[in-house]
């Protein structure tokens, strides 16, 4: 399922305290793509991301999924989108802490009334190298375990395609890089369509496709 991303701008506030986020942006995102998108600090490449991923609303333009507009169906039905053909890794692990590691992978499945494929489970968990940690806290799992734990979680529900905001943000190189190698190499096994914000040019080239955004303006500057 193809994504466009037709003339979408975001803006904030009236007069004297407008400020545009993001600038009449236009992409097409093809299944299986593996994107980029980078940018300093406030150039609006998470405004972006939450847009196309139906997190926020355009002030103008559209997101299509095929030939569904995804901001304009009711908030119930784009929760549900979401939840299912959508997984989110962020910067913050956003681990709830009282959970174990399975049961904040499992959460979105749950939210959705449906039970986990426990094989899928192993699988995702044994490639990340967290299949002996999956009955620890977030606590008892250092930087790099919590941030796999979060890929696992946004892949259980097998979706379309993967949003990763800063997804090393939190993490030291070292356990940064591990991290994003993991993440493509799962996106090419199970040929996902991934989706990478980030301010890391190492990062950015590892996409087959690479924007840049700058003052709300995105352009591509992969090299065909």
């Amino acid at each position: 399922m193809d994504i466009q991303v037709n003339d979408v701008s975001k803006i904030y506030g009236t007069g004297e305290n407008k400020a545009v986020a993001l600038c009449h942006a236009n992409m097409t995102i093809h299944s299986g793509d593996f994107i980029s998108i980078m940018g300093p600090s406030g150039s609006g490449k998470s405004t972006l991301l939450h847009i196309i991923s139906g997190l926020d609303t355009p002030t103008s333009g559209k997101v299509l999924y095929g030939d569904t507009d995804i901001h304009h169906g009711s908030d119930k039905e784009l929760s549900a989108f979401r939840r299912q053909k959508i997984g989110f890794i962020f910067q913050q692990f956003n681990l709830l802490p009282v959970l174990t590691a399975q049961e904040n992978i499992i959460m979105p499945l749950l939210l959705d009334k449906r039970q986990p494929d426990n094989a899928y489970l192993q699988e995702i968990a044994t490639f990340l190298g967290i299949d002996s940690r999956l009955n620890h806290l977030p606590h008892e799992l250092s930087g790099g375990q919590q941030q796999r734990v979060a890929i696992a979680r946004a892949l259980i529900a097998k979706p379309d395609i993967i949003f990763a905001d800063e997804p090393t943000g939190n993490l030291d190189s070292k356990s940064g890089g591990e991290v994003m190698k993991m993440l493509c190499d799962l996106r090419a096994k199970m040929k996902k369509t991934l989706i990478v914000i980030t301010h890391d040019p190492h990062i950015a080239e590892m996409a087959e496709r690479r924007f840049t955004i700058i003052d709300g303006v995105l352009s591509e500057v992969t090299v065909r």
